[in-house]
Order: structure tokens, then sequence, then C-alpha cells
């Protein structure tokens, strides 16, 4: 019988060297998120979310990647959902990216702004009508009576907005956590693992090798 200390496996096909990784965390992660592209990993995009409430009561769940740059790592959802009540309380975020085929995980931690109402207002309508009508459907995180009234209200906006455009819903939109620390991990055989640390310091990144 298998047990859980028998689930592991060796990690061996990269290594991450300070030689070889930019100063700029910035420009390591895009390197990483096109090579993890480029292998056609499924979800590429999806990464953990974690918040903590006023309490520090914490809480994770997975969103997805839209946009990064110098500025922050954007994600969207709805402004009335459980991780927006977090953020609203308490604005600091950790993120965590891991494409397990490139035995690679990156993990982000920063103060969270939403983004500005024109950029929600342009990624919304880059989006299929399907995901449009599922926003303005779902009062995210809030209890509803069955799937059968989910799926009705649905459909009820699905023939309104028929002919378009779908109108931005003024409850949906998108964060940026601005990044105080970046970490790149890149497993290693032995379980000795390669572990940069980039670390906002008076307006530039330091880094730093932590062990394993």
């Amino acid at each position: 019988m298998t047990t859980l200390a028998d689930l592991r496996r060796e990690y061996a096909s990269r290594a991450l060297t300070e030689a070889g990784a930019h100063d700029d965390p910035i420009q390591q992660f895009s390197l990483w998120f096109s090579e993890a592209l480029k292998s056609e990993l499924l979800d590429v995009n999806a990464m953990t979310l974690a918040t903590a409430s006023s309490g520090g009561r914490p809480a994770a769940r997975i969103v997805l990647l839209k946009g990064f740059d110098e500025t922050g790592f954007v994600f969207f959802t709805n402004y009335d959902s459980a991780k927006a009540r977090d953020l609203d309380n308490n604005p600091r975020a950790a993120l965590l990216v891991f494409w397990a085929e490139l035995e690679r995980q990156v993990r982000v931690s920063g103060r969270v702004r939403k983004t500005s109402a024109e950029e929600s207002e342009q990624y919304f309508q880059s989006r299929p009508f399907e995901s449009q009508i599922g926003a303005w459907a779902s009062a995210q995180s809030q209890p509803i009576d069955d799937r059968a009234a989910l799926e009705s209200r649905y459909a009820a906006l699905a023939a309104k907005y028929a002919g378009g455009p779908v109108p931005h819903p003024p409850f949906w939109g998108g964060y940026r956590v601005a990044p105080e620390s970046i970490e790149f991990w890149q497993g290693r055989t032995s379980r000795l693992h390669d572990r940069l640390l980039y670390t906002r310091q008076d307006g530039r990144w330091v880094r730093s090798r932590l062990a394993p």
C-alpha cells in the first residue's frame, strides 16, 4: 500500500544560479513565464492568492494572472467577494505560481490596490460574452438557493444583452499586487533546491540565496 511518505520524486531538470538569473525579478519572471508558455502547460497563468482578514484569518484560492510588469501582478474578480473583503480590510497578499512540469515555483508578496476603472473596463470588454454574463450573474461568495437559480439568472442576463455590448459591472474589476519580495524556486536533486529571493530595499532590488 502506498503511503503519503512514499509520494516523492527527485527534481533534476534545471539549475537556478546567480550568474544565470536577471538582476530584475520582473525580467526573471517574464523569462520563466515565456518558457512555461512555450512548454504548453495547462493553466499556465493559474496562481494561488492568499489573503488574510483584519483579524488575521487566512484564506487561499486559485485565480488567474492577467498581466504583470514593473508595477505588479494583476488579477480580476468581484469586488464584493470574500477575497475582496479581505483586501479591503488588509490590503496585503501573497501569490504562488507553480509549474510542476518545469519544477519551478514563484512566490510574490506585497501590497494590493485596485486597478483603475479604465483598466478594468478594458479587460472586461476583452472577455468572451459568456464570461461577461457570468460576472453579472454571480454574486460571488454569497449564499444562493440552488444552481437552478444561478442558471436562470444567467439565462435572463444573456437574453437581455444578446445584442451586446455588455456593460462593465461596477462591482467587478482588477487588483494589482505590487511586489515587495519575489522568490524563485527551482527543484534540484537531494532536495537541495535553488531559491533566489529578491527584496525591495530603498527603491531597488536586492537578491540573496536561501537555503532549501
